[in-house]
This record gives structure tokens, C-alpha cells and sequence, in this order.
């Protein structure tokens, strides 16, 4: 069994992303030394006033020379420089923090996006196999929720750590300035802290990977059921769905309250450790005090300082548990990182060579198999031609391999056995943007964008002329009810093409591939669910779209298979026929059969 990376391996990977704002991240940490040095600074004017304004501690000569040529009481001066000093350290201070947490905001954000557009980029080039086998919601939650993993990251290593050990170094050095037996004191909670973080560590791991895989099924099933309302209300299924969503929604309350009990328990662990500390300071300076060992003003600096090494402490392990939470979503997105089931391109794969005079386009399949799973193929040695112009249909049942054999060409998989050629060049051999820019696919689902009319027809071609696009649209019969909507090509259409007709979604889809001018044509059953009328309207369409173009096209209509030059039966993953409508009924093979059963959808006819 592979073992997983460390998370020290896993952090560095994340703090790539720190690279792009080393500028930024070297400006907060030169603010972040004068800030840490203000801070230690900030109960001095209590030891200023106590011992020097109030007490009967001697001046240093320096300083009792300047307040003397003032010309006023030296308990006066004294006090309006103790005032004065803590109103202007404060300013520094406060003015240093919020400077501080702005840029880091503006750092960490940028890098929130540069991770979350690298996820992005990537999911886009997983093959269809791994989006097959995870949900949206899934992928939605990983970008948008677990990305800011590297927020937490790099605050967590680099920004905190160095902003509050900064701050515990200028206390340390002004301490023991002061005095060491009390500063050790201080310092005495700080391994018992560690052991708390070492014991809470995997727990708040475990606990914050529990709720954010919880979170991830809540929004995915949510995913699913807003994206098939019509199936939800035609099947009356709302009351069942929301018992699932009351579930899952149960098992994300359960996971977040224990992730917020383990928090506090560890929180609480923590401040005994410097309320510990704080005590031993309490005990022993306050028996020098008595003993006039110890000026009265350093014990208050003492005091005041616990209680910055107590606030700096607890943020320094906040930041640990935070950390540690955090490396589940590392986990979850170097899953999607790592994640390499795509096609890779040959080095050296080159472009797709120039369309020839005499025609380009040409397909070959010489004995390919391929399956979605080890020892299952689903095409079995299959060979067939489709010579540069010519129209393929691809028939028989459900499951025959149709679909899969035609999402070869596009390359969205690579044959386990065999080679698919375009134009007589292997596809592996071939860059798969210039192949790709080559092939055009109208599916059944046309995936219509919630854009404008005019971009989604431009989806293939963003920088084609707006003429180019009405024309398309134009050959593909989708002009007419374009200038029709509201506001024409400039109309946004709703998700999935939900403001639109099934025939004017299919339109649009045509005309997107018409605007794309490809070699190949890949449609797979584009007017199963329209009705005839609307049928006949896109069927005119595809056939300008086809003209002089190759063309595999799956289909179960008879007037669709009809229209192809030749038709290839399919059946348990191999071509067990190819030929003419004609000469496949007159042989009365396989596809007879299925003519004769009505197998694509419509009334057998007589041949012609």
C-alpha cells in the first residue's frame, strides 16, 4: 500500500504559490520586526510612570538631564511622557497591525486564485472517464472552498510564525534585560503548549477533513437535485430529497461540533500552560518586590508581558490548529492536482497537417478495443473507414460501443489496443489543440451557455467577425427566432439553454459548429427528442453542416440513417455490418432486424 506524503512534503508544494508575492511577503516582514518591536515597547511607559513618576527610583543620568532643562517637576514630565508614549506607540502599533493584515489579505488572496485557477485548468484536461466518476459539487467545493487551503498554509508557516516569534524574541530581549530569573519564568509555559498541540494535532486533522468531506456531499447532492428539477417534480421525489438533504445536513452539524469541541479543548489546554506562567510570575515577583529586589514597574512589565506572550502564544497554536485542519483540504486538492487520468501528448506530437484539395477528413479505426475498466472492454478489435467527405452512421442497441467508438476521434480516450488515424496520422502523434480545433461535435445535449446568443455560437471561434456568426446562424435556421428574442444575438440565455426550445438549443448548437469550419463531424443522435416539424427544420441544418464534410453521426432515426452514405451496425462492441440502407436490408442481417422492429424510432418503410 502507497504510503501518503508527510505533510512537510505536502506544505512545500503549497508554498510554491508563495513565490509570486515574495515582494509583498518581504514588505510585511520588515513591517513586521519595527511592529514586534512596538510591541514590546508598549508597557514601558507603565515602568516610566511607577518607578521614575511615582516611585522614588533614581533616573538614568541621560534621561534625568533632559527632564531637568525642561524647567518643570520631574514627576510632572514624567507623567505627561508616560501618557504621551502610550497614546504614540499605540498609533504606531495599531497603524503597523492594520497595515500588516491588509497586505496579507491582498497576498493571500491572489494566491487563493492562482491555486483555484490551477485547479481549474486542470479538471478541464481530465479525460471524461474521471468526471464521470465525480460529482459537480464535488469539484465545485474543492475549487472554491478547499483552494484557500493555501491561504492557511502560508500564514500558518511563514506569515504568523514569523509575526508572533518576532514578537517573542523583542519580549525575550527587553525581558531579560530587565531580568532573567523572571523571563525564564515567563518562558517556562512554552514546552507545555507544545505538548498540548502535539496531543491535539492529528485530532483537529481528522476532525476538520470529517467536516469538510461532509460539506463537499451536502453540496454536491444539492448539486444534483437543483440541476434535474423537472425529474424531481414529475416524479414527486421533493419529500424523499429533503429527507436526504435533512441527512447529510445532520452529518455536517455532527462533524462541525466536534471540530468546535476539540477547538475549544484545545484552546483551553492551552491557556492553562500560560496562566501557569503568569502565576509563577505573580508568586516570585511579587515575594522580590516585597523583598525591594524588584522594582515595582518591572513586575507590571512582566505582568504585561505574559499577557502579550499568552495572546502571541495562543495565536501561534490557533495557527497550528488551523494547520492542521487545513491539511485535509491540502489532501483534497493534490488529489485533483495529482490526479492524472488525462490524455498526454507524445513529445514531439506535432499539428495536424494542412487540409488537402482533394479532400481531408479521412478516419480510420484499425483494430481498436478499448473499456472504462480493466478487463471490461467495450470495443473489441474494431475496424472501420470513413473515406475524407463520407457520412458514417453508427447503429444498433444501446450499448453497443456507438458513443464510445465516436469519442475516439476527438481523442477524449486512447484505444487500449489499435490506433485511430485522421488524414493517415496516428492521433497520438498529433497535438491535441490542432486536432481538436479540427472536430466538431453536436451531441443530443447541446450545452447551451448562460452567455449571450452571440457567444455561444463564438464559443468554438471567440474572435470570429460578428458577420461570420450570423451567417452560421443563418445556415444553421436559427436566425430567425434569434432577432425574435428580446435583445437578439445579444440576449443571455439561462443555464443549460433553459429559456430556449430543445430545437433552438440543437440550432444554436449547429451553428456553433458551422462557425468552427471543422474537417470532422461528430453527432451523436441530435434530433432524438424533437418533435417532427422542429426536426425537419435542424435535419436542413445538419445537412448544410455536413456538406463536404466527414461525418460520423449516431443515430436511432430512420430518416437520419437514411440520409448517411454508409452505415456501420455495432453490436456487443464490434461492426458486425457495414453497407447501404439498401444493401443492408437486402442482406437481412442484423440491421433488418433492427429495421424490422422499429428500432430507430420510427414505422418501418419500403426501400427504395
Amino acid at each position: 500500500m502507497q504510503r501518503a506524503p508527510a505533510p512537510e512534503t505536502k506544505f512545500r508544494r503549497i508554498l510554491r504559490y508563495a513565490l509570486p508575492e515574495r515582494r509583498s511577503l518581504a514588505a510585511l516582514l520588515a513591517l513586521s520586526v519595527v511592529l514586534a518591536a512596538l510591541t514590546a515597547l508598549q508597557p514601558w511607559p507603565l515602568k516610566l510612570l511607577i518607578d521614575y513618576a511615582l516611585g522614588d527610583t533614581a533616573l538614568p543620568s541621560s534621561l534625568g538631564s533632559i527632564v531637568d532643562g525642561t524647567g518643570l517637576s520631574r514627576a510632572a514630565v514624567l507623567i505627561l511622557a508616560a501618557a504621551a508614549a502610550t497614546i504614540a506607540l499605540f498609533s504606531a502599533t495599531a497603524a503597523l497591525d492594520a497595515a500588516i493584515t491588509l497586505g496579507w489579505s491582498h497576498a493571500g488572496q491572489r494566491m487563493v486564485y492562482a491555486l483555484a485557477t490551477d485547479l481549474f485548468m486542470h479538471l478541464q484536461k481530465l479525460s471524461l472517464r474521471f468526471h464521470a466518476r465525480r460529482s459537480v459539487g464535488d469539484a465545485l467545493s474543492r475549487i472554491t472552498g478547499d483552494a484557500w487551503c493555501v491561504h492557511t498554509v502560508i500564514e500558518g508557516l511563514l506569515v504568523s510564525p514569523i509575526r508572533h516569534l518576532l514578537v517573542v524574541g523583542s519580549i525575550g530581549l527587553f525581558a531579560w534585560q530587565l531580568d532573567t530569573t523572571l523571563t525564564l519564568l515567563v518562558l517556562v509555559c512554552v514546552p507545555l503548549m507544545s505538548i498540548a498541540a502535539w496531543l491535539f494535532g492529528p485530532r483537529l486533522k481528522h476532525a476538520e477533513r470529517a467536516k469538510r468531506e461532509a460539506s463537499a456531499s451536502l453540496n454536491a447532492f444539492t448539486h444534483q437535485v437543483l440541476g434535474a428539477i423537472p425529474l424531481v417534480q414529475s416524479f414527486g421525489t421533493a419529500s424523499r430529497n429533503a429527507a436526504v438533504f435533512s441527512g447529510l445536513s445532520q452529518r455536517m452539524v455532527r462533524a462541525t461540533e466536534k471540530s468546535a469541541v476539540l477547538t475549544h479543548v484545545f484552546a483551553l489546554a492551552s491557556g492553562a500552560a500560560t496562566t501557569l506562567g503568569a502565576a509563577l510570575v505573580i508568586y516570585v515577583g511579587g515575594e522580590r518586590v516585597l523583598a525591594r529586589e524588584l522594582p515595582l514597574g518591572t513586575l507590571l512589565v512582566f505582568l504585561a508581558y505574559v499577557r502579550t506572550l499568552d495572546s502571541a502564544l495562543r495565536a501561534l497554536l490557533r495557527t497550528y490548529g488551523a494547520l492542521r485542519g487545513a491539511e485535509a483540504s491540502v489532501d483534497r486538492v493534490l488529489e485533483i492536482a495529482d490526479a492524472r487520468d488525462r490524455i498526454e501528448e507524445r513529445h514531439g506530437a506535432r499539428a495536424l497537417p494542412p487540409r488537402q484539395p482533394h479532400g481531408s477528413g479521412g478516419v480510420v479505426f484499425e483494430r481498436v478495443t478499448f473499456g472504462y475498466e480493466p478487463e471490461r472492454p467495450v470495443l473489441k478489435a474494431v475496424s472501420l473507414v470513413v473515406d475524407p467527405g463520407q457520412t458514417v452512421a453508427l447503429v444498433g442497441r444501446t450499448g453497443a460501443g456507438k458513443t464510445t467508438l465516436a469519442s475516439l476521434v476527438p481523442r477524449f480516450f486512447d484505444p487500449w489496443e489499435g490506433r485511430v488515424l485522421l488524414d493517415g496520422v496516428d492521433l497520438k502523434d498529433l497535438n491535441t489543440a490542432s486536432l481538436r480545433a479540427e472536430i466538431a461535435l453536436v451531441l443530443q445535449e447541446p450545452f447551451i451557455l448562460p452567455m449571450s446568443v452571440l457567444d455561444n455560437i463564438a464559443y468554438g471561434r471567440p474572435d470570429a467577425p460578428r458577420d461570420d456568426i450570423v451567417a452560421a446562424a443563418v445556415a444553421a435556421n436559427a436566425h430567425e427566432f434569434i432577432r425574435a428574442l428580446p435583445q437578439g444575438y445579444d440576449t443571455i440565455v439561462g443555464e443549460r439553454g433553459a429559456t430556449l426550445s430543445g430545437g433552438q438549443q440543437q440550432r444554436l448548437a449547429i451553428a456553433r459548429a458551422l462557425l468552427k469550419d471543422p474537417r470532422v463531424l461528430v453527432l451523436d443522435e441530435p434530433t432524438s427528442a424533437l418533435d417532427g416539424q422542429t426536426e425537419d427544420l435542424v435535419m436542413s441544418a445538419l445537412e448544410r453542416l455536413m456538406a463536404r464534410r466527414t461525418t460520423l453521426i449516431i443515430a436511432h432515426r430512420l430518416a437520419t440513417v437514411r440520409r448517411a452514405d454508409r452505415i456501420a451496425v455495432m453490436d456487443e462492441g464490434r461492426v458486425v455490418e457495414t453497407g447501404t440502407h439498401v444493401e443492408l436490408l437486402a442482406t437481412g442481417g442484423r440491421y433488418a432486424q433492427l429495421y424490422s422492429m422499429a428500432a430507430f424510432g420510427a414505422l418501418p418503410e419500403h426501400s427504395q
